[in-house]
């Protein structure tokens, strides 16, 4: 794209930026926490596009000098200045105008939610519950690395270890937009520890990132719910099986079921679920846009498609493949202790390519 026709698309950003700084301090907008928190994410988008025009500008304006120079000055210690300046701007021109690209492309609006994490042990038995709590260990690892918070909501633990089911969120800066690549099949291949004939096993687990839905995004009557309050079931210890404070809610006119017993208190409990509740009703309306998206793009990436099959961990081998990508590398004692940003890092080097090839810059 010429330099003209990309800086003229950023033409009035700059003053919309300013538009939205001064509506975000009128006490009327603050007031309607839905439209501040939708403008308030806006103004963020708009400042970092205006930041990268600044920077693409000087550089611009310092290759137009540089020429200048060149041209009109006969001071050899000037043109020399001139040469160095060019030799030094003209390679970051095309890495700014990529960076500018994939700025005004839009991005997925829930990529700064919080996650709800659920991973569920698929075929394979006791050793697929065993896997999924590795692949739990392997989360916590990670969002503890990037100093994200971590609870439990619900969990299932497996005859032999592990989790048949655990839930959990994740709060931080831009989780969603991060995780989401993990949703899908993740299968492992390795000797079971209840093998005894020294056998490699398949097994899987799946793994689904919802955006973590806010109170003003769905909006839920409380006569649609029914709340049931039972005992928390689970290994000994004081409350568990003997106070009523696991709460598991039901929301009529879809069906869906949450529960949450990992709080002693039953308020606690509730507080968690209704968040759980509201996520997924929010992420029906929210798989068809994730749809839509599939259905324009060859890429899987970010499809939300929990049936795909994305990565093999391959155990006697000491690989990682992840299928979307053709990504394979042999460090998985270090992946499973958490080390999984170059990963993520290359498929949203695919999505972002993807979602440069749709548009129409």
């Amino acid at each position: 794209m010429a330099e003209r026709n990309l800086l003229s698309r950023l033409d009035g950003l700059a003053s919309r930026l300013e538009e939205v700084g001064t509506l975000l301090a009128d006490p009327a907008v603050i007031a309607d926490m839905k439209r501040f928190v939708k403008l308030n994410k806006e103004y963020r988008d708009l400042e970092k596009i205006v930041t990268a025009r600044a920077q693409y500008v000087k550089v611009l304006d310092g290759i137009q000098e540089a020429k200048k120079l060149l041209e009109t000055e006969q001071d050899p210690e000037m043109r020399d200045m001139a040469r160095e300046e060019l030799e030094a701007c003209n390679p970051r021109i095309p890495a700014l105008e990529e960076e500018i690209k994939l700025l005004l492309v839009p991005a997925d609006p829930q990529d700064e939610k919080n996650a709800i994490v659920e991973i569920r042990g698929g075929t394979g038995g006791d050793e697929a519950a065993i896997f999924a709590g590795d692949l739990y260990r392997m989360y916590v690892k990670y969002c503890e690395n990037k100093g994200w918070k971590v609870e439990v909501t619900s969990h299932t633990e497996g005859t032999s270890g592990g989790f048949k089911e655990i839930i959990f969120t994740v709060a931080g800066e831009g989780v969603h937009g991060i995780l989401k690549y993990e949703s899908g099949v993740h299968r492992v291949q390795r000797i079971p520890q209840t093998e005894t004939q020294g056998r490699v096993h398949t097994s899987a687990a799946t793994v689904a990132v919802l955006p973590e839905a806010e109170e003003f995004d769905v909006e839920i009557k409380d006569s649609d719910i029914r709340t049931d309050i039972f005992c928390a079931s689970g290994h000994g210890g004081q409350s568990v099986n003997t106070t009523y404070s696991a709460i598991r809610l039901v929301h009529i006119p879809t069906g869906v079921t949450v529960q949450c017993q990992d709080e002693k208190s039953q308020l606690k409990n509730k507080a968690k679920a209704m968040v759980e509740l509201r996520t997924r009703i929010y992420n029906m309306e929210y798989q068809k846009y994730l749809d839509e998206i599939t259905s324009k793009r060859k890429t899987m990436v970010s499809s939300g498609d929990r049936s795909a099959k994305i990565r093999t961990y391959n155990y006697p081998q000491g690989r990682i493949t992840d299928h979307r990508i053709n990504y394979t590398i042999y460090n998985l004692s270090a992946f499973m202790d958490g080390d999984i940003q170059d990963c993520i890092d290359q498929l949203i080097v695919a999505e972002n390519a993807e979602r440069l090839k749709e548009s129409e810059l």
